[in-house]
């Protein structure tokens, strides 16, 4: 029997190297780099968009100036959902809670602090007492392909239940809030 052996210094020779030609590794990673950053750019101009969040609208959930990743893609709303909603009436994108699908009977009593759709009270346990203020009771039911979003501070009017918003067509919804990214200590899924 025959034994085979591999020289591995003939392996480690760089043809490069002995031409002159210094920054060919230089290029190989700015190629990698250029590559991966434009497959970052397609992820997150069709499939995920971030958003942030400006103000106190959110709180006790979100601060402000937390950084989002929304996920806009195949995203059907549904009650419950945390949601960034792009109404003229809002200004810029903002970010809701979606309390109310079409359909559904929204009522809110003053002095109560009770949230109920279709009778049931909504119970939020990550909005504590202090963030539960209303100035006066609303009852409506939302138009089919609508939706009824509430601040989760609900001190902060500018939502659902401001009649310059009133009901968010579905359309407005440019998607889910999937995920936190900053600041690092809160980073984690939304929920």
């Amino acid at each position: 029997m025959a034994k085979y052996q591999i020289n591995y210094e003939a392996n480690d020779y760089d043809e490069n190297k002995e031409k002159g030609i210094p920054y060919k590794d230089f290029l190989e990673w700015s190629e990698t780099i250029v590559f991966a950053f434009f497959i970052v750019m397609l992820v997150f101009t069709f499939i995920f968009r971030t958003a942030s969040i400006k103000g106190e609208g959110m709180q006790p959930a979100f601060k402000n100036g937390d950084k989002l990743i929304v996920n806009s893609i195949n995203y059907t709303p549904q009650a419950g959902d945390v949601v960034v909603v792009d109404n003229a009436a809002m200004g810029a994108p903002t970010v809701k809670r979606i309390a109310a699908m079409g359909g559904d009977t929204v009522v809110i009593d003053n002095s109560t602090g009770k949230i109920t759709v279709n009778g049931a009270e909504l119970q939020y346990e990550f909005v504590p007492e202090e963030y539960v203020e209303f100035s006066e009771n609303v009852t409506v039911t939302v138009p089919q392909g609508s939706l009824f979003v509430l601040s989760d501070n609900r001190a902060d009017r500018n939502d659902s239940r401001n009649e310059a918003v009133g009901c968010i067509p579905e359309d407005n919804v440019a998607g889910e809030v999937v995920f936190r990214f900053w600041p690092l200590n809160g980073i984690g899924a939304v929920k």
